[in-house]
């Protein structure tokens, strides 16, 4: 193969990492294996040929994501670049907000919680005070 051919032909799973739908060539390639990639609705390899005009369905944890290819690159550039290389159809943009707004509320009730390292001893006496079924169990000193 020469080197025109090369730039003509980009493997799925390098495209994905290149368009920054993962930090990682492997992690792409991890998702097209494991069916969480879809080209042209079909499971394929993470070798598979990338073409423009052709639909990448992503979905990533509760997000799907359809998007058309619009550009090739085989390197990794900012995401504003990166961006270029794909249109998101109107429809997943909807679900995806809807489904990002719906997480949001139910997330809006729960005290956001303040990690604060190990607890200090007056910490762990007002867990212990706090989590005690009965009365004083014994042990020295005063809680």
């Amino acid at each position: 193969m020469t080197h025109q051919e090369d730039d003509d032909r980009l493997r799925l799973d390098k495209w994905l990492w290149a368009a920054r739908f993962f930090k990682t060539r492997s992690l792409a390639a991890e998702a097209v294996s494991g069916g969480k990639v879809h080209y042209k609705g079909q499971r394929v390899k993470p070798s598979r040929a990338v073409e423009i005009g052709a639909e990448v369905k992503v979905t990533l944890g509760p997000i799907e994501k359809v998007v058309i290819v619009r550009g090739l690159s085989a390197q990794r550039r900012p995401a504003s670049e990166a961006a270029k290389l794909y249109e998101e159809s109107e429809e997943s943009r909807q679900r995806r907000e809807a489904i990002a707004q719906q997480l949001k509320d139910e997330r809006a009730g729960r005290p956001i919680p303040v990690p604060r390292g190990r607890p200090t001893k007056r910490d762990r006496r007002r867990m212990d005070r706090l989590t005690r079924k009965t009365g004083h169990e014994g042990g020295g000193g005063t809680p």
